[in-house]
């Protein structure tokens, strides 16, 4: 085939190819954004040993985390009965780097040992640690941690959606309209987190909200789900993403907690 015409005819076929929709793209974070990270560490204690844990922590907190360059956010037990033993730890860093380094030097800390469940030393304390990287959301509220006037409970929850893409439209849903929803019906907006090294961590929103109190949330999630401008906008982004935005199973988990007397927040 002459070249002349091998190209005419090359560019008839790009021009009647047909068009494919692009991928939805996670937008850009904006210039100066949050960089830091978040740990969020899940400790079960050895049976009978949370009592010595909450001392420890209150006396040891600043000689320890703090001086390696943790900064301490929130300790935190479920609402109710503990019969695990459960706590769950909040530290921030200036960096991924700083993180590892401060695991680092506590690890070497002599006063570390009865935090280190893989010391396996007669002080331990700890059964089982459990922990999780974020990064702040672009469009999180800046996170400080203040102590509250009035009693609260805090509720953690994890969204699972069925893929990334969905994951998108419920980053846009929840920029664009939850966050606002959320306030406007008396939740407390803490922060907004994507994990970093979670299962189906690309699958996944977590965050932090605040409420007087679980009755007070249960009434205020009841206000939300029926306000018209919150089901116009699930509709439309589910319209969008043709279909649900969470899994139909196990695709939003809710935890309550409250404070510990040594929680920097409460």
């Amino acid at each position: 085939m002459p070249a002349l015409l091998f190209l005419a005819v090359t560019l008839v076929s790009l021009v009647a190819a047909p068009a494919f929709a692009a991928e939805p793209e996670i937008p850009a974070k904006p210039e100066g954004a949050d960089e830091t990270q978040y740990e969020v560490q899940r400790i079960t204690a050895k049976p009978g040993k949370l009592e010595q844990i909450h001392p420890w922590l209150r006396d040891h907190q600043d000689d320890v985390l703090a001086k390696h360059g943790a900064t301490n956010i929130a300790y935190l037990v479920p609402v109710g009965d503990n019969p695990d033993g459960k706590l769950v730890c909040i530290h921030r860093y200036p960096s991924l780097a700083d993180r590892t380094k401060c695991r680092q030097a506590c690890r070497a800390d002599p006063l570390w040992k009865p935090m280190d469940p893989e010391a396996k030393t007669p002080e331990s304390l700890i059964e089982k640690l459990e922990s999780v990287t974020f990064r702040p959301l672009y469009y999180s509220p800046k996170f400080t941690a203040i102590k509250s006037a009035e009693p609260r409970v805090f509720e953690l929850r994890t969204y699972t959606c069925p893929s990334p893409e969905k994951l998108f439209y419920l980053h846009e849903r929840f920029r664009d309209h939850t966050i606002k929803l959320f306030e406007k019906h008396g939740m407390e907006n803490l922060i907004y987190w994507s994990p970093m090294d979670m299962d189906n961590s690309d699958r996944k929103l977590v965050y932090l909200l605040g409420h007087k109190s679980v009755e007070a949330a249960k009434e205020s999630f009841a206000n939300f789900r029926k306000d018209p401008d919150w089901l116009a906008a699930r509709e439309a982004s589910e319209k969008k993403a043709g279909g649900s935005l969470t899994e139909k199973e196990g695709g939003v988990v809710s935890e309550f907690f409250v404070a510990t007397d040594y929680s920097p927040l409460k």
